[in-house]
């Protein structure tokens, strides 16, 4: 069953289709704007946009669960540009009632389940408290872990056989939900997701109500193409968004085969992909899901049979390179001439051999029966060394170790047990050398913890470090932090033991941490950020550890 988690489903008749008078409330500045951050409906955190299908207003977000704290997948229906929906005497500029009508099929749809689709979790309806004024409602599904069409092949063509086999669930899907009497809408790119294990699997909803299965048919040949060519052959302006090139089509308009893209594709893969992607009154023409995936089916099928099994005799001699080989098949004579060859060259071998082996027993009975230089004992005068019943001292350890200065960092990372990963990708700028340069938080509206207990900065060195003193430079006072020993360098705060805690001030501020023990990873754990009035972060210049001793 789907998981309407933030509300029952309402009844399809209560759902309240809005007019143009409505959607003119855009206007409003208590309107919040959509963007990163925002939250709907008090629960829902945006967090990325990853695509658009600007035919219906559609956005695919993202998004944070802030009550069950998981990633989620959001489809918001905006509001329509009244200039763009007034040309040709459009009855409904802003999309209103096109969205009511997505919403509705969206309600219906809600008990629908399969593995190669995301579960339905919530439906926004329009109007609803929460929404902003320009949004006409949204769909939450379930967060696809993986890549985007575009990711997966911009790293390189998937095998042929690979291909065919991520298609195989979105086929199943689609084939369940036409059972139904339910379009998935998998005939745009960026609504398809590629997991971990390699698998399509149809992640954002609410299509356009206009779709029929035969769309899904042409979507599910689309994929397959892409994922042979890295090329989409529908929508170019669907492409360009998604970031895929557009494919190829001959001079009378008609689309080109994968295998003419890229040779090697088996006929049964080009045959699929060219038989849901063609006119339907082609010969060939694939028109039901059901049958793409049974002949993908088959294709993959094959394939692994004939991995674990010889295949059926043909009636052509097998060749020297093929794994399968014939039982009876004449083997060529040998070569009289190799054989002698291989016969010097192994003589020449063995003689070398001798001769090392020769000079080895001279030198080493040279060594033992040489009585010309006497023995040398030294006796244990010298003053500096250990008794003969006490263990010598451990050796020293490196300079670098005993003595004073700046502990060099050998890698920094950000730490949120929350996963959103505050600004990831700018934290080595605190080890940089330049405190102009600096990571910072994300903007909360609300102060630690209320929305995550922290966000911190996992540093890392070569070796264990005995630390006297650090010194963080920024720009926000009233930043609290904790300095926090971690055991390894991916370990959550709970895994970690407390030295001290500090308040930052403006500029640079000393932690001394005199009779701490040697580390190896030590975590920066923000508690409480800066700012104030919804607008709470913290940034961090540069990050200095001081080695204690010198």
């Amino acid at each position: 069953m789907s998981e309407l988690a933030s509300r029952p489903p309402a009844p399809v008749s209560d759902v309240p289709a809005l007019v143009p008078e409505q959607a003119r409330a855009t206007e409003r500045d208590t309107s919040p704007r959509v963007g990163p951050g925002l939250v709907l409906t008090g629960r829902y955190r945006l967090r990325a946009r990853v695509g658009a299908d600007l035919a219906v207003g559609a956005e695919f977000w993202r998004a944070e669960d802030t009550v069950l704290r998981r990633d989620v997948a959001i489809t918001l229906l905006r509001m329509l540009a009244p200039e763009r929906g007034a040309v040709g005497g459009d009855a409904d500029p802003t999309g209103a009632s096109r969205a009511s009508e997505m919403i509705v099929r969206a309600l219906r749809s809600g008990s629908f389940e399969h593995p190669g689709c995301a579960r339905l979790l919530d439906v926004l309806s329009p109007g609803a408290s929460g929404l902003p004024d320009d949004v006409l409602g949204a769909a939450v599904t379930e967060w696809v872990s993986g890549r985007s069409l575009a990711e997966v092949v911009a790293e390189g063509l998937l095998k042929p056989l690979a291909a065919a086999r991520a298609v195989v669930p979105l086929a199943a899907a689609a084939e369940a939900a036409h059972r139904h009497g339910f379009v998935l809408g998998c005939d745009h790119p960026q609504r398809i997701r590629i997991t971990p294990e390699g698998r399509a699997r149809f992640c954002f909803a609410l299509p356009r109500p206009e779709l029929s299965p035969a769309d899904d048919v042409r979507g599910l040949g689309a994929v397959l193409f892409t994922l042979l060519t890295s090329r989409w052959p529908l929508s170019g302006a669907d492409a360009a968004r998604a970031g895929l090139p557009s494919a190829d089509r001959t001079a009378g308009g008609a689309l080109e085969a994968p295998s003419t893209v890229r040779p090697g594709v088996p006929v049964e893969l080009d045959a699929v992909a060219t038989g849901t992607l063609g006119p339907d009154t082609a010969p060939g023409h694939i028109h039901t899901a059901a049958a793409v995936g049974r002949l993908l089916g088959t294709a993959v099928a094959e394939d692994d049979r004939i991995a674990l099994f010889p295949p059926e005799h043909d009636g052509v001699p097998s060749s020297p390179g093929d794994v399968w080989q014939d039982r009876g098949r004449n083997t060529p004579a040998p070569d009289p001439t190799r054989r002698r060859k291989l016969l010097i060259g192994l003589a020449a071998l063995a003689v070398a051999v001798l001769v090392v082996l020769g000079y080895l027993a001279v030198q080493l009975t040279s060594l033992l029966s040489n009585p010309a230089e006497p023995t040398i004992v030294v006796e244990n005068t010298d003053a500096g060394a250990p008794p003969a019943d006490e263990p010598a001292p451990p050796p020293p350890p490196p300079e670098t170790e005993q003595t004073g200065g700046r502990a060099q960092v050998a890698s920094v990372e950000v730490v949120d047990d929350v996963g959103d990963q505050d600004n990831a990708d700018q934290v080595t700028r605190v080890i940089d050398g330049d405190p102009a340069t600096a990571w910072g938080t994300f903007t909360y509206e609300q102060q630690f913890p209320a929305l995550k207990p922290g966000v911190g900065i996992m540093a890392s060195f070569a070796s264990a470090v005995q630390l006297s003193e650090i010194t963080i430079t920024s720009p926000s006072p009233g930043t609290r932090v904790q300095v926090r020993a971690a055991p390894t360098a991916g370990s959550g705060v709970d895994q970690t033991q407390l030295i001290t805690a500090a308040v930052l001030d403006v500029g640079e501020t000393a932690i001394e941490l005199d009779g701490s023990q040697p580390v190896q990873h030590v975590l920066l754990w923000v508690t409480e950020l800066g700012g104030g009035d919804g607008a709470y972060s913290s940034e961090i210049g540069e990050i200095e550890f001081s080695r204690a001793g010198g």
